[in-house]
């Protein structure tokens, strides 16, 4: 007989480091997460996040968390904050010695330039930003040189120090790469390294007027930092020969490797900044971490938990090929995390009072409920049940459809985790609409003691009115209308009016009072619910639904 042998499945990445390492090119695996901090991250992010993390982690390596804050005109502190707390919240303890900032290389990014310089590799421009563009080409025709392309290296580096000395305007001169003009990758066609820009930066303040462009600052930041692997979506693909000349050019030691990989693409949501931002300052959303959004931040809010989103990442997998992926699949791997892991709680949405009219007045008892009957090892609780109750206003009916088995008048149905009641009349208000229901009770079909002389075919939740905790509920649809795609015509997006319900007349169980922020649960029939992080408070309880209970997508076997 053979022995049987696991076959691991290896992504292209791991197995280009595989191979790094046998050839002995690379010697510790260091790989880093660089947001720019010009906003709050989101589900897209979250893949490199664990890309990065994960493949450090897979070989003993070291993981960076770096800002990549080069460009202070876009950035704040609130978003560097934010960001962090996004990577802590996803990969659990970030050690700050992990955490590096782009800004804390301008020194070295300013030498690096002059080195250049030196080496006859950069220059000094005084195009204007549109003569740069004209003088650059097109896809199908070179591009020509800049008449201050020839400048000696002396004149470069007086002049480079100048900029540097705040001797010129914003957009008056620039620092470019000397390449090649001709190049059919128009990145290598003389990039601008350098500009002037007088702002103030959260890192650095004042101290600089002159700032380096990404990617002439991203390779050094890799290569300062002894990152082995650049892992970068694939818009950078074709900036990975400038990549490249930059870290050669700068003569560095072991210089990384950039390698590319899709993007992850979730139907029909908004990851554009611009576009959240336009939601946030015209008061669509509640800011970055409104609960309809797919940022880090507003998926934790909305309880989403780090072991969903890992699920998730690995059922997305990592390619090089670009896709899309339904939203239905996120909402799958937070059903499975919260399904084992949460209690059923009992909570009324919609409510009508119920009323047990042969049940003694003025009497509580408490039924022993189980926490979760997939997960025995959760345990039971302690539910108060009396005369009257909270009801959802759809399990009764006056004149119901054939096949259903709720409430209405003369049907018997049970009262989950309680007793059999039968309906024997209603009230109405002026409008027709029901207010109360009346029922008997059969003491002797008390749930768990096993009663089997007849049978029901509904079971309904309920709460007690008596000790009924007042709640708000907020259930969440998709932003965008799934019928008519992101965008219109016009480049708007396509909201869906109906995104988000306010039900401020809820009924929970009243073990709920004491719940924590971001704590969840499933509400029997509802769905899946937490508590929110930002509006909820003891004297205000607020509910968000996470996800409801039914699931379109199925998950390849």
């Amino acid at each position: 007989m053979t022995e049987e042998t696991e076959v691991v499945s290896r992504n292209f990445i791991e197995n280009i480091i595989d191979q790094d390492i046998e050839e002995g090119h690379c010697k510790k695996v260091v790989t880093r997460f660089p947001p720019e901090p010009n906003g709050y991250l989101h589900i897209g992010h979250a893949k490199s996040i664990l890309l990065n993390s994960g493949l450090a982690e897979e070989y003993n390596g070291t993981f960076h968390l770096r800002f990549d804050d080069t460009n202070p005109m876009k950035e704040k502190t609130e978003f560097v904050d934010s960001i962090m707390e996004d990577v802590k919240w996803i990969c659990g303890d970030l050690d700050p010695a992990q955490v590096y900032y782009a800004s804390d290389y301008f020194d070295q990014m300013y030498e690096c330039a002059v080195k250049l310089i030196k080496k006859g590799k950069a220059y000094v421009c005084d195009l204007t930003a549109d003569e740069i563009r004209e003088y650059r080409g097109t896809l199908t025709e070179p591009g020509k040189d800049s008449p201050y392309r020839e400048r000696s290296v002396e004149e470069n580096l007086d002049l480079f120090e100048r900029m540097k000395n705040d001797e010129f305007q914003d957009g008056e001169k620039v620092l470019r790469a000397k390449i090649d003009m001709a190049s059919p990758n128009i990145n290598m066609r003389d990039p601008i390294i350098y500009r002037v820009a007088h702002m103030n930066h959260h890192n650095t303040g004042d101290k600089w007027c002159i700032y380096p462009m990404y990617d002439f600052a991203h390779p050094i930041e890799d290569a300062i930092e002894g990152i082995s692997h650049s892992i970068c979506t694939l818009e950078f693909e074709d900036h990975r020969p400038l990549y490249d000349w930059v870290v050669r050019e700068l003569e560095f030691e072991n210089p990384p490797k950039q390698i590319e990989f899709s993007k992850l693409y979730l139907t029909n949501v908004v990851t554009g900044k611009r576009y959240i931002k336009k939601l946030v300052e015209e008061n669509i959303v509640d800011g970055w971490d409104d609960p309809r959004l797919v940022s880090i931040a507003a998926l934790r809010r909305r309880g989403f938990t780090p072991e969903s989103i890992r699920k998730f990442m690995e059922l997305c997998g990592v390619s090089k090929s670009q896709s899309s992926v339904d939203y239905a699949m996120l909402e799958y791997c937070i059903r499975e995390d919260l399904k084992l892991k949460r209690p059923r709680m009992m909570a009324v949405l919609d409510p009508i009072k119920l009323v047990i009219t042969n049940y003694p007045e003025n009497e509580i008892e408490y039924l022993d409920v189980s926490n979760n009957q997939e997960n025995e090892e959760m345990g039971t609780r302690k539910v108060p049940f009396g005369r009257e109750l909270y009801i959802d206003r759809e399990d009764f009916m006056i004149e119901p459809p054939r096949k259903y088995f709720r409430l209405y008048p003369g049907n018997e149905v049970r009262l989950m985790n309680a007793y059999f009641v039968t309906c024997t009349d209603y009230a109405t208000d002026e409008e027709g609409n029901v207010t109360e229901v009346y029922c008997t009770y059969d003491p002797e079909t008390k749930s768990g003691s096993g009663f089997n002389a007849r049978k029901v075919k509904g079971t309904i939740h309920w709460v007690c009115a008596d000790t009924a905790q007042q709640a708000e509920v907020r259930l969440y649809e998709n932003i965008i209308d799934e019928d008519k795609g992101v965008y219109n015509e016009d480049g708007s997006l396509n909201l869906n009016p109906n995104s988000l319900t306010i039900m401020e007349h809820c009924y929970v169980e009243p073990a709920l009072a004491e719940a924590e922020k971001a704590e969840s649960f499933q509400f029997v029939r509802h769905g899946y619910f937490c508590v929110d992080s930002k509006d909820s408070s003891r004297d205000h309880l607020v509910f968000n639904r996470i996800v409801s209970l039914k699931s379109s997508y199925r998950p390849n076997k």
